[in-house]
Parts: C-alpha cells; structure tokens; sequence
C-alpha cells in the first residue's frame, strides 16, 4: 500500500484524500490550522454562525461526482439548495437587479435602466453558454501536466475559439453600453482574482455558469460541505493531523521522499502539496528541488487579488439583503487600477454582503443577521502590508453601506471581526494573500497555469494556482484530477 502525505486540508486536498483513499492508497493529511477547509473556516460567537471564506457554490455536480465515485451520496451527507434569485446587484443609481435564471425577468429588470442593454442579454448568454460547454469539454476536466496533453489539436482548436486575445471587458462592450451592465457583468472577473480590463473572455462565461446553471446554499451553512467530505475522508480512513505545519519536502535522487514538519517527519512515496503552489515551492522546496519554478520565473507571476473581510452579527435583518448581494458604488471600475496597479485599498469598492440567515435557520438570533462583507483588496506587498492590516477600513466599509441604504449598520452591531489579507497569507499561506493563486490577467497566465506535476517525482500540486483554476468547485476537481492521475 503506498503512502501519500496530502499538506493542507483544503476542498482540493480533501478531495485528493478522498479519491486516493478509496483507491487502496494510506493517505495522512497534515493542516497547519486547527480545523479543516483552508481558506474556508467557520465562526460562532454570541449565537451567531459564519463562514469565513468561499460563500457561493456553483457547479454541484463536481460534489455530487466526487461522492459517488465512491460509493456514496452527497444527500446522506450534505444538504445543497439552490437560489433562485441568486444574487441582488444593487447600483449607485438607485437601481436593482436580482440574478435568476429566467431570461425574461432579466430582460425586464435590465429594460427598467436600458432598454438597449435588455435586448442584447440573450444573445450574451449564448455566448455565455458557448464558452462554458467549450471549457468544460476541453479544458475543465483533464490534467494540462504533459507536453502530449497540451498538443491535442482539438484542445488548440478549442483555445483559438474562446477568444485567448480578448479581454472580458471587451466583450462585454459588444454587447452592453450602460454601467450598470458592465459592472454587474464584469466583477464576474473577480471570482478568478482578476480584473476585467486585463482577463481573457473565457470568463464570460461564468454569468452562463451561475445563472442557468444555478447557485446553491449548504444548509447549516457553507462550512458543511468541509464537514461532510472531512467525514467522508475518515470513514475511508484517511488519518487527519491538525495544528501540523509542514516545514519542507523531502527528496533523494529526483524523487520525493517524504515531509518534515514541527510535528514530526513522515516518510512517503507521494506527496500532494494543497494549496498554493508558490508559496509551497519557496517555503517548502529548494531551488534544486523546483527547476521549472525558480525564484526569477516566481517573480515574474502575478498573484490574485486579495480580500478585506468582516464578519458582523448584527440586531437587525435589513430587507435589501438576500443570501447574496453586492453594493457598486459609481465608478466601479476604479477599483481595478487601485488594486493591481496602485496596490492600494480602493476608495469606495463593490462590497459584496453574505446574509446566510436570509436561507437559513438558526444562524442567528430572532431578528438578527448574521453578515458576512468582502471588499476585494491587492495582494500584499512589502510596502501595502502595514496598510493592509489596519482596522479602520473596516469602518469605512461599514460607512460606505449605510450610505448605501443599511441604516443604523454600526450602531446596531453585536459583534465584529476583521480579517485581512495579511491574516489570510500567515494563516493560509496563501502566496502574498492571494486568494485565487495567481491571477488570470492575461492569457498566459489562464491557460498556462504552473503544473499540477512537481519537478520531483511523486510530487504533485492541487489548489487554485494551478489547473484547472481557484473557486471551491475547481479546486475540489483539482483534487479529483489529480488522484486519478496518481492511480492510473
């Protein structure tokens, strides 16, 4: 029976455990924070419950897939729900528009602000649809990790149609005028930690991907989904050892050998590294051990971009607010010149708010709500790092939507916690505090993401720097991708 270490418990490398161990392998998976999830951590305090991190599922047939490729039942173990509507995009101007997937009803509350804009909308999510079917068979479910793979004709082919040289907000301008539109539309770029003046328009077509193809609440909260594969992974037994910080790869003659950690060395024939795999190749590999990601090529690697974030209980559930909904201040679009070439906290961002307790019960107390408040942020930098670790953004974010409508925000709060980019790296270790990994804002860095293969045999990566790319679905296939590569 082979060993395979898995370090972090992230959805990727919950779900590389979960495949591998299904499969015969002995699987120990080492976490440097007290509880499983990565980036995705749950909160109680003063009977409120958050969930810190990753709020908005989609593709839920990658977890219904992951569990039955062994045997079991998402249902038996976890409760998804869909939202319908999804999001509430409210604008500076007074407007609202509700996501659904009712093409009508969009183009009704389109028309209501631009009655141009409103009869372009179908022919957009066509284009939408033709960008995610053209993704998900080519590129979405396969390892990019050989020279071979990269070489299918019919994935060349695919990349020349999903417009590699056009940015989104192009895109986006062909079909759409008015800045509602285009902000509503285009902060679909952030989900994939990038700017939709500098992202491929491959990213249109997530708008398809989230509204026909559904966004989904976890019942009791999005921590849940965590909770049901870590059980899955116990059951088929994979060991879990938490408060365990890796602290190097080991290797002997071009082949992984094992890990070192503060709680002890363990030897193995695998190694699976989850999470980022920069901050994995410099913290733990010598330059030796990563030839084909040496510090100058790093370098050269944009990172995503970060968030601030607040969780607040607050004694008030504000009729604006469903499950999701996000605040565009005028002028959006600055926020992207803040961010990455400033390296700044933007002015007056977007603030996107999760009110699980609009969905669901018991999240907090009778009357109250239990908010989640991300504002994207750069990633961190030696000279924005003081910058970026202060509380008093926080009180402009919670100033900024008061203005915008949530009256008495401040006043009425329970309890409150900050949570910065500069935490998320130290905790997470996520390469400068990155969310997604590296960014997607230029073609290279979309379609040729660093190999879900080391350098060192034995060695492989999952996570969101590498293919297919970073949200909880994608990192989860990653996971899957990976294991299936291992044992085939």
């Amino acid at each position: 029976m082979k060993r395979v270490v898995i370090i972090g418990a992230g959805l990727g490398g919950l779900s590389a455990a979960i495949s591998l161990a299904a499969r015969g392998f002995e699987v120990i998976v080492l976490e440097q924070q007290a509880e499983a999830g990565g980036k995705l951590q749950r909160m109680e305090r003063n009977g409120y419950r958050f969930d810190r991190g990753p709020s908005t599922i989609t593709m839920p047939h990658v977890f219904h897939r992951l569990f039955s490729s062994v045997g079991r039942q998402l249902a038996d173990y976890v409760r998804l729900e869909r939202l319908e509507p999804s999001t509430r995009n409210l604008f500076a101007d007074g407007h609202a528009v509700d996501f659904t997937s009712d093409l009508t009803a969009m183009e009704e509350q389109i028309a209501r602000y631009s009655p141009k804009d409103a009869r372009m909308y179908r022919s957009f999510m066509t284009e939408s649809k033709r960008l995610y079917d053209t993704s998900e068979s080519l590129f979405l479910n396969r390892l990019l990790h050989h020279w071979r793979a990269k070489a299918d004709m019919r994935l060349l082919a695919g990349l020349l149609s999903v417009r590699p040289t056009t940015n989104y907000q192009s895109l986006l301008s062909r079909y759409f005028t008015h800045p509602n539109t285009l902000a509503m539309l285009g902060r679909y770029a952030t989900y994939v930690g990038s700017s939709p003046y500098q992202a491929p328009a491959i990213f249109a077509m997530l708008p398809y991907l989230e509204q026909q193809l559904g966004v989904y609440s976890v019942r009791d909260g999005t921590y849940e989904l965590v909770a049901a594969m870590r059980k899955l992974a116990e059951e088929l037994g994979v060991l879990f050892h938490f408060g365990c910080k890796v602290t190097s790869i080991n290797s002997s003659k071009g082949r992984v050998t094992g890990v070192s950690s503060d709680c002890g060395d363990y030897s193995a024939e695998l190694v699976i590294a989850n999470g980022d795999v920069l901050s994995a190749a410099s913290q733990l590999l010598t330059e030796r051990q990563r030839p084909s990601l040496r510090d100058r090529r790093m370098k050269k690697l944009e990172p995503s971009l970060s968030g601030y974030a607040m969780v607040a209980g607050v004694r008030k559930v504000y009729d604006q607010l469903l499950h999701h909904t996000v605040f565009f201040p005028e002028g959006y679009g600055s926020e992207f010149d803040d961010i990455f070439r400033r390296k700044r906290l933007p002015t007056e961002p977007a603030i996107y708010v999760c009110h699980s307790g609009h969905s669901q019960t018991g999240m907090a107390p009778e009357g109250c709500s239990n908010l989640f408040l991300l504002a994207n942020a750069p990633y961190v930098t030696e000279e924005n790092r003081h910058m970026l670790t202060g509380e008093d953004y926080g009180e402009r974010l919670l100033l900024q939507l008061e203005r915008a409508g949530l009256q008495g925000l401040t006043a009425l709060l329970d309890y409150k916690q900050i949570y910065t980019p500069v935490q998320l790296e130290a905790d997470t270790s996520a390469y400068r505090g990155g969310i997604y990994g590296i960014s997607s804002n230029s073609a290279r860095q979309t379609f040729f993401r660093p190999s879900n293969r080391g350098d060192l045999d034995g060695l492989w990566f999952v996570g969101g720097t590498t293919h297919p790319g970073g949200g909880t679905p994608l990192v989860t296939l990653s996971g899957m991708l990976v294991a299936d590569a291992i044992s085939s």
